[in-house]
């Protein structure tokens, strides 16, 4: 479920509906029986919880039941306690049900119901909390709405964000929305593989793993051939059969190089074109000028990036402090382009952005969220060439305390673009042509400083999980040449610390200034899913402590202690599971992974909205001049946090669709042949098995693993036999034979070829005190195996 900030706005200007009342806009709920000043019981905590979404942190609910003193502290108590139990979830500062809709949620409308009313649902939501949630939606018309400016209104296909409420009719949807803003039209098109049928017409092959098989007309193939990958709208819907579709145009062959990527655009609605006004607004824009800019033009700055790089947003320097009062330490510049000159609020530049929210990466191609002219050219940090940039001077104590800095808008012209391998290399005492002049005067002061830095990273303790990121290379027709894991060299390291700091330096400044700004914000584990890691630690002998008080060095310490044992990435794959998802919100929580309290992002604004918007509360905070950000903006910071969450969503998960059905495309011919695995997911239905040689992984069945009953153990993260004792854990490496490969669906289906293991005696004991209901059997044989990944 996606983690949306609460709405902090009232479009209509109003105090909120007394207690008993979901607010103004929501329909009336029957009033609960409240007594101002006696502690609640735990039915009626939850039950206002569930009408009262805006007012379920711990300090609006002690304020709606008038407690004060003993009773705050017993409602907290109590709050714990349901939180413990699994009837509570924390939701940033708010307490929801579990599964329940956060009060403002991006939502795709879908269907009507028997009376034409709009329903959606989440436009992002876990497959492991079943199906998501309808929401009937209340239009309403110009005339009915109180404020300025007319009530938006959506249609079948739209995606929009939405205020939540309960719903009153128990016999229909659980909630009721209000529209607060339409972000994407028509997105009912939907996209797959035409196949001809005899006598004329054809079929839609789904591209997605849930979707539905169509029927198009003779008359609706909008010249479609055998093979072509094409989008498509409903035409009919019947009560029997499949239903019936129209061609709404044809995106090529799915063979075609590039295809793949192209699906996953379509499927998620990804905008990839920019309109004819956004292109001519980036042609007609001029180099900056040097307005309210100090020249920095002489300072060695350089920008260090993957070698395929081609937009270069942050240039960084380094040097000793010669300031006296701090011994040892260093000043650490970070400059990064100045985005917010060229596309300014509300501009078609700056809308096409936020409907973008950020750039996507295909192993194929991107999809910026800028046009080329500006991401590519006026604000690419390019070698000996002038570009604005907003910078930060940070001072560093030789312990690598920051003890300040200052922001400046500048004029720089970058002194070398180097690569991670070019610039490491260098280091490493095999400098090239380029690098070796600049050995001693630029790369050995940034080395140095980084390492002062390491040192209060070491002290902060951020999360250190251990998980090699995959890359696919490809060939030039677009098919998977191979998968590799690129080292992780210090250059990388330098280059992360530093942004991090920036990003730090940038939240504090607007704090400091009052400014409202969009923070990069990241919650800690909830209980629930404390408990589970716990149960699962527990199991190889590692203790977690209990408590609502985790720091990410909790965390480091169970690595520390799995580092180098044959569970190593077992727990690594747990301890990331048990985390929050980060998100954008304007009201600050921290950042638990990073281990820090102050941070936004700011360091890449060519390629993330969240940063733009950061640089324009810099500008207009710090008196810099032209691009700031404008009341109107501020008003919005919620809803726009709202939509560049779900945009980041969306884009990560386009871009995992895309290297899975990469890789099932290059598996497809190898059906047949054995593998080396690792189990990566254990559920009720059957084990995931990763390849590492391949960075995917597939399914197998339980009802392929064998003759005995397999019984699934949560806590041991196991399926085992109950007569033979025998099965499989988390992290096992396993031999599988790939059964079936659908490269549409980028799906991967396995056969287990190894034997299951011992199983150890705490999941032995598991089985002797019948405690089956946690658990499922094997289906019966000659049942059908599900396709593809559950």
């Amino acid at each position: 479920m996606s983690r949306i900030p609460r709405d902090r706005t009232n479009p209509a200007g109003k105090r909120p509906g007394k207690i008993g009342r979901a607010g103004k806009d929501a329909p009336a709920v029957e009033p609960l029986n409240i007594v101002h000043g006696a502690l609640p019981s735990r039915e009626v905590i939850l039950r206002f919880i569930a009408d009262h979404p805006q007012k379920a942190s711990k300090r609006e609910l002690a304020k709606a039941f008038g407690l004060k003193g003993d009773n705050r502290v017993e409602l907290k108590h109590m709050l714990q306690e349901l939180e413990q139990e699994g009837m509570l979830q924390k939701n940033r500062k708010s307490l929801i049900r579990p599964g329940a809709l956060p009060p403002v949620t991006v939502l795709d409308i879908t269907t009507r119901d028997k009376d034409g009313d709009l329903i959606g649902r989440p436009a992002e939501w876990p497959e492991d909390q079943g199906v998501a949630p309808a929401v009937s939606i209340r239009q309403q018309s110009p005339a009915g709405r109180q404020g300025k400016g007319k009530a938006p209104v959506a249609g079948l296909g739209d995606r929009i964000l939405a205020k939540i409420f309960p719903a009153v009719d128990r016999g229909g949807p659980a909630y009721t929305a209000r529209i607060i803003k339409v972000i994407d039209r028509r997105r009912g098109a939907s996209m797959g593989v035409f196949r001809t049928a005899p006598g004329g017409g054809g079929r839609l092959l789904p591209i997605e793993r849930r979707g539905e098989e169509k029927v198009i007309d003779p008359d609706f193939t909008g010249g479609a051939t055998d093979g072509d990958l094409v989008e498509v709208e409903i035409a009919r819907l019947g009560r029997f059969g499949l239903p019936r579709a129209k061609v709404l145009s044809v995106v090529g062959s799915v063979g075609s190089e590039k295809a793949i990527s192209m699906i996953a655009i379509h499927a998620h609605g990804i905008p990839h074109v920019f309109p004819p006004a956004v292109i001519a607004e980036a042609d007609a824009a001029k180099p900056a000028s040097m307005s309210h800019r100090e020249d920095w033009r002489d300072v060695p700055l350089i920008t260090i990036d993957p070698a395929d790089a081609k937009d270069h947003d942050d240039a960084v320097y380094a040097e000793l402090d010669p300031s006296p009062d701090n011994p040892g330490g260093v000043i650490v510049t970070v400059a990064i382009a100045d985005v917010s000159w060229y596309v300014r609020p509300n501009s078609p530049l700056d809308r096409e952005a936020l409907k973008r929210g950020n750039s996507v990466y295909f192993p194929d191609r991107v999809v910026p969220m800028l046009p080329e002219r500006i991401s590519n050219d006026l604000c690419s940090l390019k070698e000996g060439v002038d570009r604005p940039a907003l910078a930060v001077r940070m001072s560093f104590s030789g312990e690598g305390r920051k003890i300040g800095h200052t922001f400046h808008r500048i004029m720089m012209k970058s002194a070398a673009k180097l690569s991670y391998q070019q610039a490491q290399a260098a280091i490493d005492g095999k400098p090239d042509d380029q690098t070796g002049p600049m050995l001693e005067p630029i790369l050995k002061p940034l080395w140095h400083a980084y390492e002062v830095m390491k040192r209060g990273r070491d002290r902060r303790q951020p999360l250190e999980l251990d998980m090699p990121e995959r890359k696919i290379l490809l060939k030039p027709d677009g098919t998977v040449d191979r998968v590799v894991v690129p080292p992780r060299l210090d250059a990388h390291k330098l280059i992360e610390e530093m942004m991090i700091q920036a990003n730090v330096c940038a939240a504090e400044t607007l704090e400091k200034k009052r400014q409202p700004l969009i923070y990069r914000i990241h919650d800690g584990p909830t209980l629930a899913k404390q408990e589970i890691l716990r149960e699962f630690l527990a199991t190889l002998g590692i203790s977690l402590a209990k408590g609502g008080n985790m720091r990410a060095n909790n965390f480091n310490g169970i690595l520390a202690k799995a580092d180098g044992t044959p569970h190593q990435t077992m727990v690594n794959e747990m301890v990331l599971r048990s985390q929050s998802q980060a998100i954008y919100g304007p009201e600050n929580i921290g950042h638990f992974g990073l281990n820090l309290m102050k941070y936004a992002h700011f360091t890449s604004p060519i390629r993330r909205y969240a940063d733009l918007i950061v640089h324009r509360a810099l500008v207009g905070s710090l008196g810099f001049g032209e691009g700031g950000i404008t009341p109107d903006e501020e008003a919005a910071l919620d809803d726009i946090a709202a939509e560049i969450s779900t945009f980041e969503r969306r884009a990560m998960a386009a871009e995992r669709e895309t290297v899975d059905r990469l890789i099932a495309h290059h598996l497809s011919g190898r059906v047949g042949e054995e593998f080396a695995g690792r189990v990566s997911g254990v559920t009720k239905s059957g084990l995931f098995v990763a390849l590492p040689d391949y960075g995917a992984d597939g399914f197998v069945p339980i009802s392929t693993l064998g003759t005995d009953y397999f019984i699934y153990d949560e806590a041991h993260q196991a399926l085992s036999g109950e007569r033979t004792g025998l099965g499989y854990r988390l992290g096992d490496s396993v031999t599988v034979k790939l059964a079936e490969a659908i490269p549409l669906a980028g799906a991967l289906r396995f056969e287990m070829i190894s034997e299951g293991r011992e199983m150890p005696a705490a999941v032995r004991s598991f089985h002797k005190a019948g405690r089956r209901d946690r658990g499922q059997v094997r289906k019966k044989p000659g049942t059908r195996p599900p396709r593809g990944r559950h």
